[in-house]
């Protein structure tokens, strides 16, 4: 009669020891070298619940006609910040990105310029909608940077050399997806099975843009 409550005991026994993992993910680019500012995602997998997730505020600066930093992961419901360090007007737009891009943008504002001695012009965005977002500005064309909005607390970018580290990952079957801003086509999400310690290798088929520099004299104004 008691077998029933004692299989249930166990079980919750087993819940309360599932261990968290460290996954270490080499996203690697069409030529075999290593792909910086890869967003590497971890999901459940089908049929599992996701975690809650806990939004970010992060600040991301416009400074020497550049976005700072390129790439940010938040995850969805997060706000974020944007500050104008330059001494001119920039404009902030963002719209989904990739191919699928039309146009039409979820938010835009102007800032101005900054003023000597004080704080930067500023403006905010709550981002609610999963997927990369594309960061431009209309009165400089060049301008480019990306946010992706993550529904999964397991989300990173890589580093210089490729890896991403993510931690305090269930153990047990995960979806794995990795996003580029230079992807020209989405990339299948693969299936991993964590372990403790559990180590992945992910070749695409991106070849990184190469960064364009803009030169700034000393005393000049734009």
């Amino acid at each position: 009669m008691r077998k029933p409550f004692l299989v249930a005991l166990c079980l919750a026994a087993g819940l309360q020891t599932a261990q968290a993992a460290s996954v270490q993910v080499t996203v690697l680019a069409r030529d075999g070298t290593p792909l910086p500012d890869a967003v590497v995602v971890l999901e459940p997998a089908a049929g599992q619940a996701m975690p809650a997730l806990q939004a970010t505020s992060p600040t991301i600066t416009q400074e020497k006609m550049q976005f700072h930093p390129a790439v940010s992961v938040v995850p969805v419901g997060s706000r974020v910040k944007f500050a104008n360090l330059d001494r001119w007007d920039h404009h902030v737009r963002g719209g989904p990105a990739g191919l699928v891009a039309s146009g039409t943008y979820g938010f835009e504002f102007r800032l101005a310029g900054r003023e000597p001695g004080k704080n930067p012009p500023g403006g905010e965005v709550t981002l609610d909608k999963a997927g990369p977002v594309q960061l431009g500005c209309h009165l400089h064309g060049s301008m480019r940077g990306f946010v992706y909005v993550s529904p999964s607390p397991w989300a990173v970018k890589t580093s210089d050399t490729g890896v991403a580290t993510l931690a305090e990952v269930p153990e047990g079957a995960m979806s794995l997806r990795v996003w580029h801003p230079d992807q020209l086509i989405d990339q299948a999400a693969i299936t991993v099975q964590v372990q403790a310690v559990t180590t992945v290798n992910v070749p695409t088929q991106v070849q990184p843009r190469k960064a364009r520099r803009v030169q700034f004299e000393s005393g000049s104004t734009y």
